[in-house]
């Protein structure tokens, strides 16, 4: 006797028009969904992975999320700056192991400027508590040395020695005026970390202080023009910052370094625990994601249901062929279990197809999404998660594909064989 696949993939292959609309159908549904899932959980681990090894950021008061997304993700604008003095102090708290300053405010075609110190390439740390490390060069040394970002570099395909120009103003497209009079000179390149600091420019905090020398209210002043040779006259040291990252020399102390600061008396500051606020941050976004989710899994389900209409469309034009296998020797169990075999089998097409197209999809639109959003797409195996939906997709096809089976469990031999006008 002929096994019941062979005749389901016979069948399928004698409609193969429908059935590949079908697939094609419940392909794009599941991509859509495993594209969500995909985005989603990458985006996860790049926002988790972005900083390790940081115990405190300090900011000015604001909201714990904005402080977190402006200093260390570079997404939006800090609401005010913390003076130099704070951050001494705050530096010279007894467990406090060592502090970076973020200054932020200017740009370089797009890429956010980030005014720093040594203390920067030394302490800071992504993914599994990984160092910094350079493709080319090294630090900044002089006050107009910067180094930049890997996606920088490849961006603009710059090289060591190159002068750059930074912008006042932040952000992609935003430049009020250019610091044109004092350019800066590349001497580092840092590796690529799959992190914000690949779009960044780091360059000194005298550097920032040197830039806005002659500046007065974010614009400079008419008439004024300071020679890059005649910036060592004047005090560069830092007025003030936006931000801080902080280490400490005992976690037991985090909360107690936090009250200190979130207390400080001199001026309004605010210090978040970075892992804490990433939770914050799902949270927030939560809600968002599983209605993505939802409207994905609406999808994969209009979907299935194409393909029961399918399957159950093609009975009254199979009933013929359904009772000829009947007068062959074929059961109502052998017809329940054939209409099943065609509904897994074009469910598994589709999921096939899915994955196709969403491999597809990573690869042409991946590199535009890291390079214009940060946002790195992996194209590795599926995800326990993926897995757990394609097995949801599959068992939910199988659920469908049994009301057209139940059907055509019940024709009768003598149903297919009566002609009906």
């Amino acid at each position: 006797m002929i096994p019941a696949w062979h005749l389901s993939w016979r069948s399928l292959l004698n409609r193969r028009l429908t059935v590949a609309l079908t697939v094609i159908a419940v392909s794009l549904s599941v991509a859509l969904l495993l594209g969500v899932e995909r985005l989603r959980s990458d985006a996860r681990a790049g926002f988790a992975q972005t900083i390790a090894g940081t115990d405190l950021v300090v900011g000015a008061r604001s909201g714990p999320v904005q402080l977190l997304l402006y200093t260390v993700f570079h997404i939006g604008n800090p609401t005010n700056n913390i003076s130099w003095q704070s951050i001494e102090k705050i530096a010279a708290h007894p467990q406090v192991d060592w502090l970076v300053p973020i200054s932020l405010g200017d740009s370089h075609r797009g890429f956010r400027v980030v005014g720093t110190s040594d203390a920067y390439f030394e302490h800071y740390r992504y993914g599994r508590n990984r160092a910094l490390a350079f493709a080319q060069g090294g630090p900044f040394n002089e006050v107009f040395d910067a180094v930049i970002g890997a996606e920088v570099a490849a961006r603009f395909g710059y090289e060591l020695g190159e002068e750059i120009i930074l912008s006042h103003g932040a952000g992609a497209g935003v430049s009020f005026a250019a610091h044109d009079d004092k350019p800066f000179t590349l001497v580092g390149v840092l590796a690529r970390t799959g992190t914000p600091v690949d779009r960044s420019v780091l360059v000194s905090l005298e550097g920032i202080e040197a830039i806005h020398l002659g500046w007065q209210g974010g614009a400079p002043i008419p008439g004024l023009s300071i020679a890059p040779e005649q910036v060592h006259r004047f005090d560069l040291s830092p007025k003030s910052v936006t931000a801080a990252l902080v280490g400490l020399k005992s976690r037991t102390a985090i909360f107690q370094v936090q009250r200190f600061v979130n207390t400080y008396r001199d001026e309004p500051l605010l210090a978040v625990l970075p892992g804490a606020t990433l939770q914050e941050l799902w949270g927030l976004i939560g809600v968002a994601e599983k209605a993505l989710l939802a409207v994905s899994a609406l999808v994969v389900l209009v979907g299935l249901a194409g393909l029961t209409a399918v399957i159950m469309a093609s009975l009254g034009e199979r009933r013929r062929e359904l009772a000829i296998l009947r007068s062959l020797g074929a059961g109502p169990r052998h017809i329940f279990m054939l209409l099943a075999l065609e509904g897994l089998v074009l469910s598994l097409l589709g999921c096939l197809g899915g994955l196709a197209l969403l491999y597809g999809g990573i690869a042409l639109v991946g590199p535009w999404l890291e390079a214009h959003y940060g946002l790195l797409l992996s194209l590795g195996l599926p995800s326990p998660s993926e897995w757990r939906l394609l097995g949801a997709v599959v068992g939910a096809a199988l659920l469908a594909s049994l009301v057209p089976a139940v059907r055509a469990y019940r024709y009768s031999l003598a149903d297919g064989m009566t002609l009906r006008i």
